[in-house]
């Protein structure tokens, strides 16, 4: 900090808007000094208000903050310009769907796969200018808002422009060729967009970079555990005179590399016991080194991998959570600062304060959830004082950081008794348990008709039972639901998911069920129309009964631990968009990685050497990518490379990928699919499985403090979700930081 910045209390002292003159008009007393210090305390409000918005949505206040700035950042944090930036991201990555390859074919079978429709050179093109456009403005206005000392210590917007560079010159290098060139490096660039917008993305990342040294430790351990084991087998299962007792050399440890592939599948368990069979058949001694592997690699050391992981991931996601806690806090306690540099703040006052009513004037500007802003105003009026210290200050944000409670409408007062007595019997929780043990019944009905029906023949298939059982429950739920609303209110009844998901259904039903009679009449004995409009009575029926099926989720509320399962479940959903979207960039990198290096390299059979694919008598060798049909899956396009992938993370038969690959294109395909094993079904996974764990754990340990079926839902983040481990930053901790701030000078 310069040592004059304590002479004026923040620079720059710009007015917020022009037309001050109108002050003046108004009221022709008023002096040029009171018109300055009006138009600072225009200046000090808005920058209030923005603080509290970087307060709440976790974002740095490290930007320029006078009042051209102001405005310029409020409006790029705009719904609107958010909206817009999201949506161009959007755009780029669903390119790679439609751009030559494309994937607009019904199927990636290479062997049915018609010629897809690719587009003309340009449109795709002209498309990506628009978006790199974009992103120039978005990486113009934030490189602006930081200033220029910031953006040399900011390596995401350094990174952000050298992706743009060498996007716009592959651009250009790609016109120039007419689109007929076959590397596209700009298409591996394009998550980085995705990730560098996204500010839990990047902490996500930050904590994965910071755990890799040890999961390095494991791995190395795996990888020595996984040597060791393939010398042993080579040795074990050594080439000999008889050929008929060399089945396991000539199938898996011919060599090096095969023996390394064989022991890597068998890591996952994905070729047991099949890798055993022909030493054990010779020798049941030899399943001693197969189980001998599989405990200490697959049950100790893939476990011991997923132990650190939690841990390690754990501290550093807390880390970033703690960071995101200071950054709120010092969000607030900036405004504060700003605040208590109004003119009309008592000079007299010993420490700083802020009065109540400027702090409602930047409240009422502020944009935050309408629930948070309506509980700090309720605070602040019932607060006695007319002026705020820090701490009451900070006490009255501290509502940002509580659950966010939804209290559903209370239930309709009837006057008439007997309405009071039919609200109090619907309205009981038995009613409920009543209509799962109705849906219950239904289920089994349809299950006994499905189980009698299995082997005869549509024309033998009488529908009549089905139909009327339908009929029959329908009904009852559609009177279940009438006399639910009867006794809770509509409002009350549509607050609750549970009853919005069986109301929703229950419609859906009905309106099947009358469109089923209007075509085909009410159920009779040999109930068997022939096919009429859309669909067939079958496939009415099937309809409506898989509905049915799904109805019955129903009862997942009623049952304390199922509901405590999904609920971690749900709010694991909404706090996975960090999670979702680096998987997401891994996917998209590896899909056009994999459409570079394999396109067009898996051919039908009768355009491949028979030596590779058969056995000597011509017939398919069993297990292999050609007899188990797995033709749709290759990287001709890239919807078929993205599916390819997850096939491969799933590990179920993915040896039958790297045998594949590795004979149709070169036995360096294994490194490809390998290191996507290890990333996405090692790495990404095991980091899904320690999320899961701590969102589960503390809602089990906070189970005993709420009831699930109360009148209160609450939701949490992944910020909330480590709130009472969380340390408060200190009064001094914040104030340093605050003197730090390269464009706000306090006077203190």
């Amino acid at each position: 900090m310069e040592a004059g910045a304590e002479a004026e209390p923040l620079l720059p002292p710009r007015r917020w808007r022009a037309g001050r003159g109108l002050w003046r008009e108004r009221g022709g007393a008023r002096s040029a000094a009171e018109d300055g210090a009006g138009a600072d305390n225009d200046l000090y409000i808005n920058q209030a208000i923005v603080f509290i918005e970087d307060a709440i949505q976790y974002r740095s206040i490290n930007h320029r903050v006078d009042s051209k700035s102001l405005w310029l950042y409020r409006w790029y944090y705009s719904r609107t310009c958010q909206w817009i930036l999201s949506l161009t991201i959007t755009v780029i990555l669903a390119l790679a769907f439609i751009e030559e390859p494309s994937s607009l074919t019904v199927t990636s079978d290479v062997r049915y796969r018609l010629p897809a429709w690719n587009p003309p050179c340009g449109l795709t093109e002209s498309i990506e200018l628009l978006c790199f456009l974009v992103f120039v403005v978005d990486v113009s206005v934030k490189s602006y808002l930081i200033g220029w000392k910031e953006f040399w210590k900011n390596k995401w917007l350094m990174a952000y422009i050298l992706t743009l560079i060498v996007s716009l010159t592959d651009w250009i290098v790609s016109l120039s060729f007419f689109c007929k060139e076959s590397v596209r490096i700009r298409r591996i660039l394009r998550p980085f967009f995705l990730l560098q917008n996204s500010s839990m993305m990047k902490k996500t990342l930050k904590s994965i970079n910071s755990t890799l040294p040890e999961m390095a430790s494991v791995v190395l351990l795996l990888a020595v555990h996984l040597s060791l084991f393939t010398m042993f087998a080579m040795l074990l299962f050594a080439r000999t005179k008889d050929n008929q007792q060399d089945k396991e050399w000539v199938v898996y440890f011919r060599n090096l590399p095969e023996s390394l592939t064989s022991l890597l599948v068998l890591l996952t368990t994905a070729n047991n016991p099949d890798v055993m069979i022909p030493a054990y058949s010779k020798n049941r001694a030899y399943s001693i080194f197969f189980i001998l592997f599989t405990v200490l690699g697959n049950l100790f050391l893939m476990n011991l991998l997923t132990a650190i992981i939690y841990n390690q991931f754990r501290g550093y996601l807390l880390k970033s959570v703690q960071s995101s806690l200071f950054r709120r806090r010092l969000g607030i306690r900036a405004a504060f600062e700003v605040l208590s540099s109004l003119k009309e703040t008592p000079a007299s006052a010993q420490q700083s304060c802020v009065s109540a009513g400027a702090l409602l004037q930047v409240l009422q500007k502020a944009e935050m959830d309408s629930r948070c802003k309506q509980a700090i105003m309720r605070s602040l009026k019932m607060c006695s004082c007319d002026q705020l210290s820090a701490a009451q200050f900070q006490k009255l944000f501290e509502e940002l950081d509580k659950d966010a409670i939804k209290q559903h409408p209370p239930s309709p007062e009837y006057q008439s008794h007997f309405m009071q007595k039919m609200q109090f019997a619907f309205g009981h929780p038995y009613f409920g348990y009543l209509g799962n043990v109705v849906a219950l019944a239904n289920i089994i009905s349809i299950c006994v008709v499905l189980v009698m029906d299995a082997d005869k023949q549509p024309s033998e298939r009488d529908d009549f039972f089905l139909g009327a059982i339908n009929c029959f429950f329908i009904l009852y739920y559609l009177l279940e639901m009438l006399l639910k609303i009867l006794a809770m209110g509509l409002k009350r009844y549509l607050s609750y998911p549970s009853n919005r998901f069986d109301g929703l259904l229950t419609v859906i039903l009905l309106i099947l069920e009358i469109a089923t009679f209007a075509v085909y009449g009410f159920p009779h004995p040999g109930w068997r129309p022939e096919f009429m409009g859309l669909l067939s009575l079958w496939d009415m029926v099937r309809l409506v009964n898989m509905l049915i099926v799904f109805r019955f989720l129903r009862i997942i509320p009623n049952m304390k631990f199922m509901a405590l399962v999904v609920t971690t479940l749900l709010d694991l959903v909404k706090n996975l968009r960090a999670f979702a979207g680096i998987l997401v960039v891994v996917f998209y990198a590896f899909a056009i990685t994999g459409i570079m290096l394999f396109q067009g390299a898996v051919v039908p059979l009768g355009n491949t050497s028979a030596a590779n694919t058969t056995n000597d008598n011509g017939t398919l060798q069993c297990g292999t990518y050609e007899q188990l049909e797995y033709w749709p899956n290759n990287f001709d396009d890239f919807a078929a490379a993205v599916v390819t992938l997850w096939d491969v993370m799933v590990v179920n038969n993915w040896q039958v990928f790297l045998d594949a690959f590795s004979r149709y294109s070169s036995p360096w395909a294994k490194i490809y699919f390998v290191a996507w094993w290890l990333i996405s079904s090692v790495i990404w996974v095991n980091l899904f499985v320690a999320l899961l764990l701590e969102n589960f754990i503390h809602k089990w340990d906070r189970r005993c403090q709420r009831e699930s079926l109360s009148d209160i839902e609450y939701q949490r983040t992944v910020e909330l979700m480590f709130r009472d481990v969380l340390e408060e930053p200190t009064e001094e901790e914040l104030m340093e930081k605050l003197h730090q701030h390269p464009h706000l000078h306090l006077c203190r």
